[in-house]
């Protein structure tokens, strides 16, 4: 569908996923701008400022090799004078004058007592005008081009074309207005409290749908009851533990507790097991597995990716190595021949642990007593996969894993319908990574790159997309650039590629032959290369600091002193602010809670990943509060399902859980 004249626009909205008029409504800003003009006496070192004055005489301007600056005074209406940088902007030499008021927005240096300018307007803004909302868009897109498509859309779409979700139930009793106005006023406000009426109805109606989807599966996970089950051996157990060269955490011992308590009771487990990367969640996992063998039952092992299925078949092969359990891989890629002796095999119970990817629950793939399901990385699979895997077994238990840590009240919100293991502590080496945040044209990276390799060191190299934009910084971009200045020592990975491909690239990296290797965030999980010492990240701010901290935890696995770059050419202070969480910190739980402070509305739209829970309009941290008032209200609706008001949110709910993936990321 054509929106403007423009195939420049029409080009960038498609990418933005919007192809009618209805989806424009549910495109939400990322932010809000506040033209409120600020408490002068209050005005706080880099904090954001507003001010309402006059430039005073003597405006200069410098111009440099690359660069322009524009310096001038400012006296404001309370007599304060401050003085203002303005970069690259030249024409406001002959733009401003000293006789009209003008609105400046800048950010505040206080030891210099400078603002650094952001935007200068001529003229008092009016009240009703105060609050202004900035989209997620693509440079190609302005945001004022974009709002005048949103107000078109509002005209195109009728109000009755937008479906109340919440119930009149609750609608009346947290007297939340309409829908359509909540969206309304969410594009449109003409004051903070619009902003926050709108989001109240939007929030809600979210966590009370996600909240009832999650009572719903666990309403299903309570009726499933496994059949013919057998107690774990915990003598095994205790004695394989007993003989391994290292000592279990604490942590790990008590997650292995509760998953073998789970394991002895009738009804079907249903656990995370959750913990920062190194915590130790595989051997966890390998534990568990073979408690479901002192069983007599198969368990399975699956991974999101080839390459990481492959690296925990070899570290169960080399844990299990003086012990009868036979192993399997199963991958996509797994020739015919292979997969028969495995399908074979299968059903001649000569397989107890069989690792693999979603091959492992093809329609040709069948087990004759499995017990045990472990995913790995579980919010990358649906939950119909979830579902379709677990009924290949006799109803058999289910451990997922999440290498994104997050406090243990959150997790059990987020993961409602399941019960929560959590580790915290480490038990290996530990990681000296420093973490430096730098431009793409700083001399450095070259150096840092050839004192890696001088050291016989690995160095990854990131980018957020895979084919070429004018834009943006791509691996193919980055091939080309660092293949030309090291010819013969650079490799390519990235999920397009075919199987044997991204093999070749992952093992040549493993081994050397390319110690240099430019990817996408495929890498981001589970890949276990100890000589990887330097990762350089470019346009990091289109990850979430949880992927970010995912992608730093493969380097300095072997504890060497290693080094995380983060190529970052922008300027925008709320970005910056946020990249810092990482070059202050490595603690996954912490820097998970800020990832989720970050999330704003519509970010779900955007080009930014994490392995949390998505959620459109609500935050999980700071509507925390509203997500305990709607699972009580959930549980209210089940309890009188009965009820004519609560069928259309019931079947959306239950049509939902069979669609759509409640664990998006």
């Amino acid at each position: 569908m054509k929106f403007s004249k423009s195939s420049r626009i029409n080009v960038a909205l498609y990418h933005l996923g919007i192809y009618s008029y209805r989806d424009f409504l549910f495109y939400l800003p990322k932010k809000y701008d506040d033209y409120s003009p600020s408490r002068e006496e209050d005005i706080l070192d880099k904090s954001r400022v507003v001010l309402i004055g006059r430039v005073l005489k003597g405006l200069t301007t410098h111009h440099y090799h690359k660069a322009s600056l524009v310096q001038f005074s400012f006296l404001t209406k309370k007599m304060n004078v401050f003085y203002v940088n303005a970069w690259n902007r030249p024409y406001l030499s002959s733009s401003l004058n000293n006789d009209d008021y003008f609105t400046l927005v800048g950010n505040y240096d206080k030891n210099k007592n400078i603002i650094n300018l952001i935007s200068i307007n001529k003229g008092v803004l009016a009240k009703e005008g105060l609050v202004k909302p900035v989209y997620s868009l693509p440079k190609s897109l302005d945001n004022f081009e974009f709002l005048r498509l949103v107000n078109k859309a509002f005209k195109e779409v009728n109000k009755e074309d937008i479906r109340e979700i919440v119930p009149n139930y609750f609608k009346k009793k947290y007297r939340l207005i309409d829908k359509y106005d909540a969206l309304f006023k969410a594009h449109f406000p003409s004051s903070k409290d619009d902003v926050k009426e709108s989001y109240r109805h939007l929030k809600y109606e979210e966590c009370l749908l996600f909240s009832l989807k999650l009572l719903l599966v666990k309403e299903e996970n309570n009726c499933v009851i496994k059949e013919n089950n057998h107690l774990v051996d915990r003598t095994k157990i205790k004695n394989f533990i007993e003989d391994l060269p290292y000592k279990l955490t604490k942590d790990q011992l008590n997650s292995l507790k509760e998953i073998l308590h789970d394991m002895d009771l009738d009804k079907a487990m249903y656990r995370l097991l959750e913990g920062d990367v190194g915590s130790g969640k595989t051997l966890v996992c390998a534990l568990s597995l073979f408690a479901n063998y002192t069983r007599n039952k198969v368990g399975v092992f699956m991974a999101p990716t080839e390459a990481l299925a492959k690296q925990h078949y070899l570290t169960l092969h080399s844990l299990f190595k003086n012990s009868h359990l036979r192993i399997g891989l199963l991958l996509g890629s797994t020739p015919l021949k292979d997969r028969s002796l495995i399908r074979q095999a299968l059903l001649n119970e000569e397989i107890d642990i069989l690792v693999g990817t979603h091959a492992l629950f093809s329609k040709d793939i069948n087990y004759s007593s499995l017990g045990l399901v472990i995913i790995d990385e579980q919010h990358k699979f649906g939950v119909n996969q979830r579902h379709l895997l677990a009924t290949k077994g006799e109803n058999c238990d289910l451990l997922m894993l999440s290498a994104t840590p997050i406090p243990r009240s959150l997790a059990l919100t987020i993961y409602g319908d399941l019960d929560v293991s959590t580790l915290f502590s480490f038990p290996h080496l530990v990681k000296d990574v420093e973490t430096k945040i730098i431009s793409s044209n700083d001399h450095l990276i070259n150096q840092y790159i050839k004192s890696s390799l001088s050291n016989n060191g690995r160095v990854y190299i990131i980018a957020p997309r895979i084919e070429n934009d004018d834009e943006h910084f791509s691996v193919e971009r980055l091939y080309e650039i660092y293949q030309n200045k090291y010819p013969s020592k650079v490799s390519l990975l990235h999920g397009k590629l075919g199987e044997d491909d991204k093999n070749f690239a992952l093992e040549d990296f493993r081994q050397g032959l390319t110690p240099i290797l430019v990817s996408t965030s495929v890498i981001e999980v589970g890949i276990d290369i100890k000589e990887a010492d330097l990762m350089i990240v470019y346009e990091p701010t289109f990850f979430g600091l949880a992927s970010l901290h995912q992608l730093r935890g493969r380097i300095g696995r072997n504890g060497q002193k290693s080094l995380f770059l983060m190529i970052y050419d922008g300027d925008d202070f709320d970005d910056i602010k946020k990249l810092n969480v990482l070059v202050e910190s490595n603690d996954g739980f912490k820097i998970s809670e800020e990832d989720l402070k970050y999330r704003g509305p519509g970010e779900f739209n955007g080009l930014k990943q994490s392995g949390l829970v998505s959620f459109m309009f609500a935050n999980i941290l700071s509507d925390y509060k509203m997500f305990v008032v709607s699972k009580e209200d959930a549980k209210f609706i089940l309890n009188n399902r009965d009820e004519n008001g609560f069928k259309d949110i019931l079947n959306k709910a239950k049509a939902s859980t069979k669609e759509e993936d409640i664990y998006r990321a």
